[in-house]
This record gives C-alpha cells, sequence and structure tokens, in this order.
C-alpha cells in the first residue's frame, strides 16, 4: 500500500478543514475498493448493499460517494429531496456494467418473453446504470447484491416463469449452483440481435437465462493461480468473492461478498494464512488490519482501475466545489422505476 507523501498529508489537511466548515451537511461514503487515502476520510464504508441501506438515514445535504458511477446513481435514487449525491471522478465507470447496455437489456428480454410466451423476470446486479435499473423495475424485476443474490434469485423464481441475471455470469452461475439449479435449466444467452440467436427449446424450459458479462477483475482469477497459492502456502484458507469463475468458487474454502470476505477473515483462527481472492485494496487492508496474528495474501494482486479513478485530491477538489461540480443526477423518468427495483430488494430482503 502507498505511502502518504508531504503533499498527500496536506490534501487530508484541506479535506479536514472542509469537512469542519460543513459539518454535518456532508457524509462521505465509501466503498471497500477504494485506496487507504479515500477511505480515512469516510463517515461510511461497506461493500454496495450495505452503503444503498444506509442512504434513507442520512440526514447530510451532501452524499459524496467514493466508488464507481452506478454506485453513486443509486445513492441518487435513493436520496431525499434535499439531497444530492457527489462523485469525485465522474469518469470512474464500471466496465461490467457497460456490457448490459439499458435498451439491449429491454429487447433480450422482450424477444424472450414474446418467443416463449413465458413470464421472464430481470434481475439485475447492482453493478448496472440506471437506466437498467428503470427498465428491470419496469418488468417486474429487482436489484441484487453478491451478498442477497441466492435470496432474489428465489424471490424472482416466484414471481415468474424464469429469472434472467444480468450482467455477470459468474455471479449467475455460483448463485446457481447454491441454489441447486440444473445445468440444463440455465441458458447462457447470446445477446447478438437482441437474443434472437437462442436456442428456442433450450428458451422454453430455461429457469435461468444467464446475462455474459463479467468483472475484469474477478473473471481474471483462475484455477492454476488457486493452484499456486495453495503450493506456495500449505494448510493455507481461501475464501473468494462470486464474481469469480464458478471452477475457482469450488476450490475455495468460502465465497461471499466483501462483507462476508471480512468476517471470513476475523473468524478465522490466529495463526491462519488467507488466501483472498478479491480486489487488492481491501486484502491489503485486511492484511494490516490483522497483522502480524493472522497473514492475508491476495490470490491474485488485481486492482479496479476505475475505483482508482477516486483518489484523495479528486475528493479535496469535490468538497470544495460542492455547490457547483461532481453532481450526479438520474432523470425523474428513470429515477422512479429504478428506485421500485431497489425497493423490491431492500423489501425482499429486510
Amino acid at each position: 500500500m502507498q505511502q502518504s507523501s508531504g503533499t498527500e498529508t496536506g490534501v487530508a489537511g484541506q479535506i479536514a478543514m472542509v469537512r469542519e466548515v460543513m459539518g454535518r451537511r456532508i457524509a462521505i461514503l465509501a466503498h471497500h475498493y477504494q485506496h487507504d487515502d479515500v477511505v480515512r476520510h469516510a463517515d461510511i464504508v461497506g461493500d454496495s448493499l450495505e452503503l444503498a441501506r444506509r442512504i434513507e438515514g442520512l440526514k447530510a445535504e451532501y452524499i459524496v460517494f467514493c466508488g464507481v458511477s452506478f454506485m453513486a446513481e443509486t445513492a441518487a435514487i435513493l436520496a431525499g429531496p434535499y439531497q444530492s449525491v457527489r462523485l469525485p471522478d465522474m469518469e470512474a465507470d464500471c466496465i461490467m456494467a457497460a456490457m448490459a447496455p439499458a435498451r439491449r437489456v429491454e429487447n433480450v428480454i422482450a424477444h424472450l418473453a414474446g418467443s416463449t410466451g413465458r413470464r421472464i423476470i430481470p434481475l439485475a446486479y447492482v453493478n448496472t446504470s440506471a437506466e437498467v435499473k428503470a427498465v428491470v423495475g419496469r418488468l417486474g424485476g429487482a436489484v441484487c447484491t453478491s451478498a442477497n443474490a441466492a435470496r432474489m434469485m428465489e424471490w424472482g423464481l416466484a414471481q415468474g416463469d424464469a429469472v434472467c441475471f444480468l450482467p455477470d455470469k459468474n455471479l449467475a452461475a455460483n448463485t446457481a449452483d447454491a441454489l441447486g439449479i440444473a445445468e440444463d435449466e440455465r441458458v447462457l444467452l447470446d445477446v447478438r440481435g437482441d437474443g434472437r440467436n437462442v436456442d428456442p427449446v433450450a428458451a422454453g424450459r430455461a429457469r435461468l437465462f444467464v446475462w455474459p458479462g463479467m468483472c475484469a477483475i474477478h473473471h481474471r482469477m483462475r484455477t492454476e493461480h488457486v493452484a499456486a497459492a495453495r503450493a506456495a502456502h500449505p494448510g493455507a484458507l481461501l475464501v473468494v468473492h462470486p464474481e469469480c469463475r464458478p471452477e475457482v468458487v469450488k476450490l475455495a474454502d468460502a465465497a461471499g461478498s466483501t462483507r462476508r470476505i471480512i468476517e471470513f477473515c476475523e473468524q478465522a483462527p490466529g495463526g491462519a494464512t488467507i488466501i483472498v481472492g478479491t480486489e487488492l485494496n481491501l486484502v491489503q487492508r485486511l492484511a494490516a488490519r490483522h497483522a502480524p496474528d493472522k497473514r492475508i495474501l491476495p490470490l491474485l494482486p488485481s486492482i479496479c482501475e476505475n475505483m482508482g479513478k477516486i483518489t484523495e485530491e479528486k475528493l479535496l477538489h469535490c468538497l470544495q466545489k460542492i455547490l457547483s461540480e461532481c453532481r450526479v443526477t438520474v432523470p425523474e423518468e428513470l429515477s422512479e422505476p429504478a428506485r421500485l427495483s431497489i425497493t423490491r430488494m431492500l423489501e425482499a430482503c429486510a
């Protein structure tokens, strides 16, 4: 983990001064994948589900979200009428979210429903745009996170004839495995031509349609990395994020959301070596937190470049220009149905 230079320490001091002046008018939220230089300024640190749940209870006028764009959009959708959301870098996108454009999602689901005569319930991973969440809300679907994907997939199957899970194929497969959904009841979608290339016979019997997206960070973790880690650290425990490939998850001692990974490391016995398959900033933070009692190492040192766009300097700029810049807005015609998709998740998982 990088050490703060004198200049960066000065930035931290300036952030503290702005916060002292603004007081409770500002709340800073940060995702676990943010660098320590940003996390240290946060009022709340969490995964997607934790942060979404905290929005409603915030009294701050300005919510500064240190994460990627879909997270800030979710905050803007859930924020109160007197609140506004700021994102320190407006170009902090998510590669996975970009793999499911809203128009294509709507067209594919419409084709699947029309060609099979079945009710297809869309279930959107929170790593999707506000436009996609709005499509999902209008079609009777909901949002999910890695922490509640199994519960929400069961919810979706109870609402209709099949679920279309998007955009992460690995989370979909791992969740289906956990729920015992057979391979022949799943269809990995070919979304070219808005779904017209999907085998109609397979579509007619499928319980789960899987969008072909993935997380660039977790998808690059492979079984050979697991083998190398096991060989280098005999007896080590392995915990991975469910955005990893199913074959990697099957080799792990546990898999779960960032919150589950944190809990696994906390609950591991003293003296344990723990290999963690997720974004490097979180792994390094866990290693520092538990040293020297436990040794925590990355399965593969992978950093999310988009998360990394949020820096301490950009946070300072955002706070200094909070009245005029960095504002994240979602049009009302999108925010209402998108809020519905999120609310269905929060109610189902209350």
